[in-house]
C-alpha cells in the first residue's frame, strides 16, 4: 500500500526512534546499512524529514540526525501523508478513477474497513507509541 521511500522514511524514522538517545545523533550510512537502503537514497529522505519537522539534525563532526521529544510525538500519518501524499487512503486500490461509495470498484467494499483501520492506527499512534512496541518485543524491526 505504502511507497517504497514511505517504507524506508518509516524504517528509518522508527531506528532513529530506537537508537538516538538524546545528544547522541546517528549517521545516514549507519541508518542506510542498518535498513538495506543506499545512502544516497536514505540521506534524501532523510532530509525532506527534517524540513517537514519530523526528525532533526544537526552539522558538524558531531553532527547527524536524532529524535527531540517534540519529534517523537509526531503521528506517523504525517510521515506517510509527506511522501504519499493525503490520496493514498482515498483512491482506489485497483486505481479506478470513479471508485467510491455509490460506485464502488470489486475490491472497495472488502479492503475499506482495512484502510480506515490502519488510518486510524496511524492518525492516533505516535513515533514513540511503535517505538514502544518495537522495545517491548511486541514488534520487530530489523537492527
Amino acid at each position: 500500500m505504502f511507497s517504497n521511500s514511505a517504507k524506508y522514511a518509516i524504517n528509518a524514522v522508527l531506528y532513529l526512534a530506537i537508537h538516538s538517545k538524546g545528544s547522541e545523533k546517528i549517521l545516514a550510512r549507519d541508518i542506510s546499512g542498518s535498513i538495506s537502503v543506499p545512502k544516497a537514497y536514505i540521506a534524501k529522505l532523510l532530509q525532506e524529514l527534517v524540513r517537514h519537522d519530523i526528525i532533526s539534525s544537526e552539522r558538524g563532526p558531531k553532527g547527524g540526525f536524532y529524535l527531540t521529544e517534540a519529534n517523537r510525538k509526531v503521528p506517523m500519518i504525517q510521515i506517510v501523508e509527506m511522501i504519499d501524499g493525503e490520496e493514498l487512503f482515498k483512491s482506489c486500490v485497483l486505481g479506478l478513477a470513479h471508485c467510491n461509495e455509490a460506485k464502488p470498484c470489486p475490491l472497495h467494499e472488502k479492503i475499506s474497513p482495512y484502510r480506515w483501520s490502519l488510518l486510524t492506527a496511524l492518525e492516533y499512534n505516535t513515533i514513540q507509541d511503535y517505538a514502544d512496541e518495537i522495545s517491548k518485543n511486541k514488534s520487530y524491526l530489523p537492527q
